[in-house]
């Protein structure tokens, strides 16, 4: 077909170009009333004068931490926490990766002081919020996934068994549970809602930064109240520590202050955050995350022995094993190169 007979290009009417820039228009509007709001809340660095900026300025997410750290951060009334939901409540995606960075820091705190019945409704709403938004995604429904049944054959063998069909050959795993929306937090739900809040955290975990994740890492030891101790190899822990803390001793010490309960909803997302820290960051990863990442696993995996999980056991056990795997020198081959003691020479 020559040039000529090409079919012309979509022409773009002066309606859509209006649109397009009056929705430029209104995100960048947000984006600056947000920032001049932040800075009213953090007067301790300079809040630089754009998003993509901000998102990367550490002074300004080490005040930010600082005010979150401080003993009534999580209240009704605290401004930094009605900044947060205001803020992730906008359909700007750059906004919201600027809240998710904080999840892991709200969520350590959030947990560890229920006990202590603190007055915490600022960071409850922040949580219902990305609990919301998760739900409203999703349309309440559960992430499934189809898993093969391996005690069929398949189809590449013979058997004298008769065939089934799909739906028998098929286990449906759930990844994420169906979702109910909730205007409070209740003590019921509460694991629930952070655990949707840490998977929404998950699916934006390659823009988040080391110093978020080295908050999931530390919040991970505290909630687990379990100490793997100083200098412990990234191994497994030894049969006669695990015996010792399966029958409920050892392994405990001032960081037990924020044990909580560890319900699957929420350690299920904790482990997938776990294992990007340990082995899904490009590169090799940061060394350092993936040591804080290392310690955690070994602090839950003493807690489920210590809680008889069964399924905790299995999972944070394996992510352990793989770890010490990918560390093994002898993992460190490139089978597709070609070794040179095996090259003939002419």
């Amino acid at each position: 077909m020559s040039d000529h007979d090409s079919p012309p290009p979509p022409a773009t009417t002066a309606g859509d170009s209006q649109t397009t820039e009056s929705t430029q228009s209104d995100t960048n509007a947000k984006c600056q009333t947000a920032l001049q709001s932040l800075s009213t809340i953090v007067t301790t660095a300079t809040i630089p004068p754009t998003i993509s900026l901000l998102l990367s300025d550490d002074s300004v997410s080490a005040a930010i931490s600082s005010l979150l750290l401080l003993p009534d951060s999580g209240a009704g009334d605290n401004n930094l926490c009605r900044w947060l939901y205001d803020t992730f409540q906008s359909a700007d995606p750059s906004l919201h990766l600027l809240v998710l960075r904080f999840v892991p820091l709200i969520a350590g705190l959030y947990l560890s002081r229920v006990p202590l019945r603190q007055p915490q409704a600022g960071f409850e709403a922040v949580l219902l919020a990305l609990y919301a938004h998760e739900t409203t995604s999703r349309a309440g429904q559960a992430i499934t996934v189809n898993i093969p049944d391996l005690s069929h054959p398949s189809i590449y063998h013979e058997s004298k068994n008769p065939i089934k069909n799909n739906s028998t050959c098929l286990n449906i795993a759930v990844i994420s549970s169906t979702l109910d929306p909730h205007g409070t937090v209740r003590s019921t739900r509460r694991a629930r809602i952070v655990g949707v809040a840490l998977e929404l955290y998950y699916s934006k975990i390659t823009w988040m930064t080391r110093e978020s994740k080295l908050n999931f890492c530390e919040s991970c030891e505290k909630w687990a109240g379990q100490s793997g101790g100083e200098g412990t190899s990234r191994a497994l822990i030894s049969e006669e520590e695990s015996s010792v803390v399966a029958m409920g001793g050892g392994g405990r010490d001032e960081r037990d202050s924020g044990r909580i309960p560890l319900p699957w909803e929420l350690v299920q997302p904790i482990l997938r955050i776990l294992g990007h820290c340990l082995m899904g960051m490009k590169g090799g990863g940061d060394r350092e995350v993936a040591e804080a990442a290392s310690k955690a696993c070994q602090s839950l995996y003493l807690r489920s022995l210590h809680d008889i999980n069964p399924k905790a056991i299995l999972a944070t056990g394996s992510l352990l094993r793989l770890r010490e795997m990918a560390l093994d020198p002898k993992n460190q081959v490139d089978h597709t190169e070609i070794s040179s003691e095996n090259i003939l020479s002419v």
